[in-house]
């Protein structure tokens, strides 16, 4: 296989692409951004002060003017506490004001915030901050550091600004440095992307349902609300009821969460009579998505944008958007190169390849992982894992995980494939595509689902109207709840593996 990466065309953007520069190394940047992170909440607590920066569904709001008091005193008790600049600290509260004020005032204490999954169990923490060397912990039930108010001075574009970790679906998961410049050039993607004036101010308020550790909804909620003057409306938990009725008592204009969740309030009693008028996006990506929830998404939010987001940790969230005008008609695909991104690929065969990527955006490396970190690019490029298809009009299709392709008797079939069927058969919701193993053709196709009154012929003659033979499930599982998913709406595979029973083939 070649390792020589080719550059995708930039056929079309649907996105501005004013102030893009390169320099020397040839990666794309915005002009003009704000030197870090801090310098934006600064301005936002001057010009603004009394405009809602954050509010917790059942728990406090805060105005841009005391979340900059309160998150400097934080800093300040940092400081107290030994914190220098560039130590980590461990930022393990759940969703709320005390993650972002804890997140805040780490970075104005000059040091890195280290954003750890509030669901991994006790050995998984303690190798994340053994792995960060983490100078402070801030887990949950202890107070938020307080102190005389400090503001670390002369933090650069290219100082880290947080750590995030990968998933660890495949082993000890991986730290992910984080720029400042990586946000603020997310972050002006986003603005972009959603076709807003930059200083857009309270008129965006957007819903975060998803953990903050993950970076959909730290960075292109959270401190995209921060870049553009909004506010960020934070559920504690998932809550379906909660999700609903927020969306017209907070005012929400911007909705991002995963496919499922989307598909799963839809059917809830609660959103029957949800006022969404002034949702102005609804936006969603993790997983594949079924045309038929697509559509569903249009009849139900008609004053609404559709936008399919694409992305990873490693890329500081957005690599690829697909914007309300192909949300139908293209809903198998990840959208265009986002404005400051270049793509190519590692050609595979035929007209696949696996994508790689660069930009401001994506990290240099991973946290003490040379070796991972040598795997991980080509010629600086970054490596995403994922086997794609452009298309003519330069929008990416994602046919697979390089490590979920089925190789059935030599045909390789693709999970990705696979499930979207799946999902658009009736009475599916939740659909997983494993290989199986088998003595005579290596592996073959498996599928768990999950859904409302599955007719399974059905949903096999649905198959075999629209995919080749060998790639029609040969095992099926019924699963009684939701497939597990990471908190980005990735499914855990893995664990799917580790606990199905596929019993006899069906054919």
């Amino acid at each position: 296989m070649s390792r020589a990466v080719f550059e995708i065309p930039r056929t079309t953007c649907p996105f501005p692409r004013q102030a893009v520069v390169r320099g020397a190394d040839g990666v794309p940047r915005y002009a003009g951004l704000p030197a870090n992170l801090l310098d934006v909440l600064r301005a936002h607590a001057e010009q603004r002060p009394g405009t809602e920066a954050v509010v917790e569904l059942g728990g406090e709001r805060l105005t841009y003017a005391r979340l900059w008091e309160r998150a400097s005193r934080v800093a300040g008790g940092l400081r107290a506490a030994g914190v220098e600049r560039g130590d980590r600290v461990a930022v393990r509260y759940p969703a709320g004001v005390d993650w972002v004020l804890a997140f805040w005032g780490t970075l104005l204490a000059g040091g890195i915030a280290v954003a750890v999954n509030t669901r991994s169990a006790p050995p998984e923490v303690e190798f994340v901050l053994t792995d960060s060397g983490a100078r402070a912990d801030l887990a949950p039930g202890t107070p938020l550091p307080d102190g005389d108010p400090y503001v670390a001075t002369d933090l650069g574009a290219d100082d880290m600004a947080a750590l995030f970790y990968t998933s660890g679906t495949t082993g000890h998961p991986k730290g992910v440095p984080t720029t400042h410049a990586a946000f603020l050039t997310n972050a002006e993607t986003m603005v972009r992307c959603l076709g807003l004036p930059k200083d857009t101010g309270p008129a965006l308020r957007t819903l975060i349902s998803a953990p903050l550790f993950h970076v959909t909804a730290c960075n292109s909620q959270l401190l995209v609300a921060t870049y553009a003057g909004g506010t960020s409306v934070i559920m504690p938990a998932p809550d379906l009821p909660s999700m609903a009725r927020a969306l017209a008592a907070e005012r929400i204009t911007f909705l991002v969460t995963v496919p499922a969740v989307y598909a799963l309030l839809l059917r809830h009693p609660a959103f029957a009579d949800a006022d969404v008028s002034g949702v102005r996006t609804v936006a969603y990506g993790g997983a594949p998505i079924a045309p038929a929830l697509v559509r569903s998404l249009r009849a139900a939010f008609p004053t609404a944008s559709l936008m399919n987001g694409y992305g990873m940790t490693e890329t500081a969230s957005l690599i690829t958007v697909l914007p309300d005008r192909d949300a139908v008609e293209h809903a198998d695909s990840v959208g265009y190169a986002v404005p400051a991104v270049d793509l190519g690929v590692l050609p595979i065969g035929g007209d696949l390849g696996e994508l790689v990527v660069r930009g401001a955006n994506v990290t240099t490396g991973y946290w003490n992982r040379p070796r991972a970190t040598a795997e991980a690019f080509v010629d600086g490029w970054l490596r995403t894992g994922d086997i794609v298809r452009v298309d003519p009009a330069g929008r990416v299709h994602i046919v697979d995980r390089a490590k979920d392709i089925i190789n059935r008797g030599g045909e390789n079939v693709s999970s990705v494939e696979v499930e979207a069927v799946l999902l658009s058969a009736p009475g599916v919701m939740d659909a997983a595509v494993l290989g199986v193993p088998d003595d005579v053709m290596g592996e073959k196709v498996g599928a768990v689902l999950h859904g409302d009154g599955i007719d399974l012929p059905a949903v096999l003659a649905h198959c075999r109207e629209r995919l080749a033979d060998f790639k029609v499930p040969q095992y099926v599982t019924m699963a009684g709840e939701p497939l597990p998913r990471n908190a980005g709406g990735k499914l855990l595979k893995k664990q799917l593996r580790e606990r199905v029973a596929w019993g006899d083939p069906l054919r």
